[in-house]
This record gives structure tokens, sequence and C-alpha cells, in this order.
């Protein structure tokens, strides 16, 4: 794709290196809200020095930049709306209330002997349900660390429950934007990239479950559990119905049948949209700021929980975070990363920056292990370096996508890797953006849950066993 001939391995490093020095300075001034601007404006000053180290030393002309440029962003305009789709299910399973009716059922299931396992339990079905780990532990997981002090149990291991559920469900939810941007990066249909992942991530998970129920074991019988809040205000504020499950089961049924994300998202938001003018049309007045159920009134909350920010009274604080949703809305901090990481990536790509760091990779990388490994090493080498999994996913996704496809591998090995590394080890940095949000938000140190994390740290080291064993890995039937 480039211009003259292939830059220099050590000139081609030189874009990501500034990347990670501008992402540093973001990181350190705005913390978790470099997201906000921030990280776009370290992608594009890196995107800068791309162009202008091409243009000036290997005279490769603008328009080749442009051109690539355009044929990124049109390769992921589905995955944007598909990105909107999804804040406008996410505040439709809110206010329908069947995420309400997930969180009330489950929280009761737990016990002082098996609150470790609940609790990773739990957050798992949030997660996935919302599609978000820092909501799920910024809600759920704040209150079970509260429980937590009252029957003694760690902080740490607690943490390490909660943060293990959360992340799973965030991996496999297919509301999750790091699962959407991981299988578009790569070219991967959504659920196509989440049916391959449970090949490596239900064992890990299963793994975790195991440790946790054996370490929740011989507690005795502690305080009564803090689980009434939760669930007289949800009880007090929704409807709550087994009925209103029909929604995620035949959500599941169009999954099961392939039938495309995007027209699962949508069809699914619709549905919730039903329910919620059925069962919930006191919260769709709420959102709506009138107390008189009109058409009008109806029309007008649906709307506002499909695309902005909705706020529902519940009488108790921290289940007014939990069910607080920001519809379409909330994706354009994704949306604007995304199309700044996608320009970046384009540059790297035109420029032939990419293909010179991935020719020094490739030669490494001999055989199917040694190339799991290694994209598995550079994912959470990129997650220490640059800061943010968003960008980690976008570059490792970048510089792999060649060379699996010249050792005839297909592409969902390589989205089912970079999550296995980039999502889930995010969290175990305390200067990555998850790992300061994490740590803040539950109020322990990330190198304290850290070695509690067993989902984290496990999914990696799982990637790499499914590689030597070689299960469900097949070459493309086009390879040579």
């Amino acid at each position: 794709m480039h211009y003259n001939r292939s830059p220099h391995p050590l000139i081609a490093i030189t874009p990501v290196v500034v990347l990670i020095c501008f992402l540093g300075i973001a990181i350190a001034l705005f913390g978790s809200d470099s997201l906000s601007g921030g990280s776009q404006i370290a992608l594009l000053m890196g995107m800068a020095v791309c162009v202008c180290l091409s243009m000036f030393i290997y005279r490769t002309p603008w328009g080749v930049f442009e051109k690539q440029i355009k044929k990124t962003l049109g390769e992921v305009s589905i995955t944007l709306v598909i990105l909107l789709c999804v804040g406008m299910l996410a505040g439709s399973w809110m206010i329908s209330g069947v995420v309400p009716t997930m969180i009330y059922y489950g929280i009761q299931i737990m016990s002082p002997q098996f609150f470790l396992v609940s609790s990773c339990i739990i957050c798992a079905l949030v997660s996935v349900l919302s599609g978000s780990s820092w909501t799920t532990i910024a809600t759920i997981g704040v209150a079970l660390l509260g429980i937590a002090h009252a029957l003694g149990i760690s902080e740490a291991w607690t943490a390490g429950s909660i943060i293990s559920g959360a992340y799973f469900g965030d991996k496999m939810s297919p509301l999750s934007d790091t699962t959407i941007l991981a299988s578009s990066a790569t070219g991967v249909d959504l659920f196509t990239h989440i049916r391959y992942m449970t090949y490596t991530t239900t064992p890990t998970f299963a793994i975790t479950l195991v440790v946790f129920f054996i370490a929740g074991l011989g507690r005795n019988e502690g305080a009564e559990l803090q689980v009434g809040d939760y669930t007289e205000g949800l009880a007090r504020t929704f409807n709550i119905s087994l009925w209103i499950l029909l929604v995620p089961v035949l959500t599941g049924g169009l999954i099961a049948r392939r039938v495309p994300s995007l027209i699962v998202l949508f069809v699914s938001s619709l549905m919730a949209g039903i329910v919620a003018l059925i069962l919930q049309p006191h919260i769709l007045c709420q959102i709506a700021g009138t107390e008189e159920p009109t058409a009008a009134a109806l029309t007008s909350g649906l709307a506002r929980a499909y695309y902005g920010s909705t706020a529902i009274e519940t009488g108790y604080a921290p289940l007014n975070e939990l069910v607080s949703t920001n519809g379409m809305a909330g994706m354009l901090n994704t949306v604007w990363l995304i199309l700044c990481a996608m320009c970046f990536g384009a540059a790297m790509v035109a420029s032939g920056m990419i293909a010179s760091i991935t020719q020094v990779i490739a030669r490494l990388a001999r055989n199917r292990v040694s190339l799991v490994s290694s994209t598995v090493g550079t994912g959470i080498f990129l997650n220490i370096t640059t800061g943010d999994q968003f960008i980690s996913i976008v570059l490792n996704a970048d510089m792999y996508k060649e060379v699996f496809r010249k050792q005839g591998y297909e592409p969902r090995l390589l989205s089912r890797t970079t999550e296995d590394a980039a999502t889930v080890t995010s969290v175990l940095i305390p200067w990555n953006t998850c790992g300061m949000t994490q740590s803040t938000v539950l109020g322990v140190p990330t190198l304290t849950y850290l070695p509690y994390c067993f989902f984290n740290l496990l999914s990696p080291l799982m990637s790499i066993l499914v590689a030597a064993i070689g299960w469900k890995i097949r070459k493309r039937p086009d390879a040579s």
C-alpha cells in the first residue's frame, strides 16, 4: 500500500512511541476522563507524526493516506451504527425492567458460604445484560463490597470476584463496546466472535468459579445480607415479572438463528420498548417529567430512553446509579475514539509502517503457539504502554491481521486472542484507564486485588493453552 520502499522498523515504531507519550500525558492530566477527548487527540498526533515521516522521508503522497482512511472508515461504518443500537438497547432493557428483573432474582441467591462465587456470577450476569464492566463494578460491585465488609470477607478477594465476573460479562456480551470493537477491527461477525470465544472463556470462567467456591467454604453464617434495599427498591420502582425475561429469551433465539447483529439489536430494542409501554408506563412518565400517562408522555419517555440519559428515582441512591442509562448518546465517546483510532491505523497501514513492524514480529511467530503467544504478549504490552484497552485492541488487530492471513489462520482466532489478552488484562494495570477507574471506584488498590482476579489472569494463559492443543483452530480453506 505504501508508495515507496518499506520504512525501517525504527522509523515505523516512532509514531507508536509518540502515541504512547501523548497517551501518558492525557492519562496524567485527565485520568479516566481521557476517553472524552485526550486519547483521541493523542491518536491524531500519532497519525500526524506517521504522515509527516512518511511524506518527508519516503515521499509518500497524501492521496495514499486519504484513500486508506476512506477505506478503513467505510469498513467500520456498520460497527458505528451497531454501537448506537447497543446504546438504544441498553436504555430500553433497563427501563423495560429486563435488567432489574434479572438483578432482583439473581441477588437473592447469595449466602456467606457462597458469597464470592455468587458475587462473581451476579456481576457476570449484570455485565452480560448491560455490556459494561464499568457500570457493573461501579454499582452492584460497590454494593457487594459493602456487604463483604459487613460479613468480614476480604476486600481483595471480593474485588477479585467482582472484577472477574464483570469482565467475563463484558467480554461475552453483544452489547459490549470492546467485544464489538475486537470483532470489527478483525473483520469478524460479532456473534461468530462471541461463539468462538466460548472455547477459551468458558473453561477459564469455570476454573474461576471453582476457586471462589472453594475459597468461600467454611465461612460461618454472619450478618444479614444487605440485599433488601436493592430488592425492595427494584420491586417498588419496577413491575417485576418473569414474563419480562421473554425479551432476552427471544433475543437469544435470534442470536442462535444467526440473525445479523444489527437486526438482533434493533428488534430486541423494539421488544423491550413494547414491554416498557405495557408494564412500566410510570417509568416512562418519570423520564418524560410528567405524571399523566398520555401518548405524548409515553412516546417522549421511550424516545429519551433510546437516545439519551435517564435518571430513575428508586428511593435508594446506589440503585439510582445502577438503573440510570445513557442511551445512544453514551456511545458517542466510543464512536469518536474508534474514528480516531481507525485514522491512526489507516495512516500506519498506508505508510507501510504496520507491515514493517509485523515483518519483525512474523519472524518470531513461526507456528500456531508462538503466533498466539506473541499476540497475547503484544496485547498485554500495549495495555501497559498505551494505558487504554480500546487502543490496545485496535493496534493489536492491525499489527497481526496480515500475519494471521499469511499463515492461513481464520480471523476469528485473532479476534478471540485479542480479547483474551487486551480486554481482560487492562484492569490489572494501575495506570491503565480501567485499572485506575476500578481501583478508585472500589477503594481497593490495583495491586491488592490483582492476585485475586483469576479470570483476568487465566484468560491469556488459556488462550495459549488452547492454541497448543489446537482445539477448534483451523486454517482457512483457501490457505496454502
